[in-house]
């Protein structure tokens, strides 16, 4: 979720100073990744986390490293965690109410739930071995809002010595001006079938599809973790069941993000607006995603794409 402190108590849209709440975290797992197949699961051990206040940007370099590695050794998706320099996210555990995490992007600070912390002293995270599916689910969402935070900062002046920007960051923001602008929400949760037609401001905008995105980037992790669990390593079930799931999720509208709305009084009608299912993610975007994001290789997302039958456009609006 992307929100600004516009006043003291209340929440609004992205203006500035940003967090992605999450409501589900209740504590990190990981699960074994391969090339469609999956990684022999590997205990792990508490990992140190310091605090917003003492904590030095080498110890959440270290943090970093650390969960990094243990990803490497367990083959999850570090795709795209690779690409964030050590130390950029910074960790801390606090009394979270609302929300089981955090993200404010304009501190590059991840806030966890201490029902993260090893026996909820605020320390150290978990075991890697207690957690759940959901938690790691939930986990990935806020990771993404973390990698995205990191790509925006390379659009700044001087951040990349005249690189090029990112082509997932090109591509988001194609997608922010040609979709995300003009969307279709469900005004009331209880009837889904009914919607309205929205003009997103910018800063709207790109929270809507920061939302969406990392909704599917969470479900894709979830379902990932109840694949390997029923069917261990055959990989020949895994292909299946991941087209299966995908046709499900797309016919249904899973795969759809909200934003917080800027305007004061509209927030004390809603405080946030889902998108409708016309405003689901499309299978282009969930291609490159699966690509640049999951690290899913060519070969892999080409056949659960024929399998699915899916096509560009498909799921939403029609891509740009």
């Amino acid at each position: 979720m992307v929100v600004t402190e516009m006043q003291p108590g209340r929440r609004s849209a992205f203006a500035g100073g940003c967090v992605f709440d999450c409501v589900w975290l209740m504590g990190l797992v990981w699960f074994a990744w391969g090339m469609g197949g999956w990684g022999e699961e590997v205990m792990g051990a508490p990992v140190e986390v310091g605090s917003a206040v003492h904590g030095s940007r080498s110890v959440s370099a270290t943090v970093w490293s650390r969960l990094i590695a243990e990803a490497d050794r367990l083959r999850l998706p570090t795709t795209f965690l690779k690409q964030m320099p050590e130390g950029f996210v910074r960790f801390t555990f606090e009394d979270l109410r609302a929300y089981a995490a955090e993200y404010h992007p304009n501190d590059h600070l991840m806030v966890l739930n201490r029902s993260l912390s090893f026996n909820g002293a605020g320390a150290v995270l978990k075991p890697l071995q207690t957690m759940t599916a959901q938690e790691l689910q939930v986990l990935y969402h806020e990771l993404f809002h973390a990698y995205m935070d990191y790509l925006t900062t390379l659009e700044e002046p001087g951040e990349v010595s005249g690189k090029r920007m990112p082509l997932l960051l090109q591509f988001a923001r194609q997608q922010q001006r040609c979709r995300y602008g003009q969307v279709e929400i469900t005004p009331l949760a209880q009837r889904p079938q009914d919607t309205e037609l929205r003009y997103l401001t910018e800063s709207e905008s790109w929270e809507a599809l920061n939302e969406t995105w990392a909704v599917f980037v969470g479900w894709m992790i979830w379902n990932h973790r109840e694949i390997q669990t029923k069917h261990g390593s055959a990989k020949e079930h895994h292909d299946v069941q991941w087209a299966e799931r995908l046709k499900v999720a797309f016919s249904h509208g899973e795969f759809r993000g909200y934003y917080v709305p800027l305007d004061v009084e509209e927030q004390r009608i809603a405080s946030k607006r889902f998108l409708g299912p016309s405003s689901q993610l499309t299978w282009e975007e969930a291609e490159v995603l699966l690509l640049q994001v999951i690290g899913f290789p060519h070969k892999m997302v080409r056949k659960l794409k024929k399998m699915v039958g899916l096509s560009t456009g498909s799921g939403g609006m029609a891509s740009c």
